[in-house]
């Protein structure tokens, strides 16, 4: 009798025990997994986000480049990474290497008239020259325009040649074009924006139009226009133009063949 309570007692606490162990392990299990299910969920909501943001960020920036969007001073806040990461990477060369491409082919195949009054018309900045240092400390469009801050770097003479826009420059007077530059550019600013072209590689053109006093104030398409008026008015024909913003290719007279290069930054009307 003693031996049959002694083996029912031991067996009682065996089973106790692999119960209890059980539940531990179970317990210990059970604990990680939603845990690594949440954190996954997270990961995968954020990844979503960030491709929804880059999207959206690529719709906007299409949009600045067709001409699509009203006037706007600054860029979408949430696509500061997005435009700094496009400015600062290889998409921003790849398609400035593009539009030059295109513009030289189109520049090869035109033929002059032999008279020296065919003419190609370069904007400056963010066309020939790269203000980017200038852009960077300012979330690359994240700050409204500051004319006066700007004049100041302006004034620095520090701007770095674009280098498919100096290869194209290089081939249209090769080919013959007269070259008129043609900015937004204070004509105080004069001295210095020739010292920075120069610097960085850019001679021989035969006019560069700043804004004179008349100009001040002017919306840059009508500036623009009106200098291109002049230009056609004093027997020039204008064949080829290379421009960052719209405001710098439309209005009347318009050239025979206009080129856009990118320019997420700012927007110039």
């Amino acid at each position: 009798m003693n031996f049959i309570t002694t083996f029912t007692i031991l067996s009682l606490f065996t089973l106790s025990f692999c119960e209890e162990n059980l539940n531990h392990h179970q317990h210990n299990h059970v604990l990680p997994r939603p845990l690594i299910i949440e954190k996954y969920t997270e990961n995968a909501q954020l990844k979503e986000t960030l491709e929804e943001v880059r999207l959206e960020c690529t719709s906007w920036r299409f949009s600045v480049e067709a001409n699509n969007l009203s006037p706007w001073k600054t860029i979408p806040e949430e696509c500061a990474d997005y435009v700094k990461e496009y400015m600062t990477g290889k998409s921003y060369k790849i398609e400035l290497d593009r539009v030059a491409k295109e513009a030289r082919v189109y520049a090869n195949s035109v033929e002059l008239s032999g008279e020296g009054n065919d003419v190609w018309v370069f904007d400056v900045d963010e066309t020939l020259l790269s203000n980017l240092p200038y852009y960077e400390q300012r979330g690359y469009g994240l700050e409204v325009f500051d004319g006066l801050e700007f004049d100041k770097w302006v004034d620095k003479a520090s701007a770095s040649a674009i280098e498919s826009s100096l290869k194209l420059y290089e081939e249209v007077l090769r080919l013959g074009f007269k070259v008129f530059l043609l900015t937004g550019r204070s004509e105080k600013q004069r001295s210095v924006t020739v010292e920075n072209l120069i610097k960085v590689g850019f001679h021989d053109w035969d006019k560069l139009v700043l804004r004179g006093t008349e100009d001040q104030g002017k919306l840059a398409i009508k500036y623009k226009s009106e200098k291109r008026r002049e230009m056609e008015e004093q027997g020039y024909k204008i064949v080829g133009n290379s421009g960052d913003q719209w405001s710098d290719l439309l209005g009347t007279p318009i050239s025979i063949r206009s080129f856009k290069l990118p320019n997420p930054m700012y927007y110039i009307p």
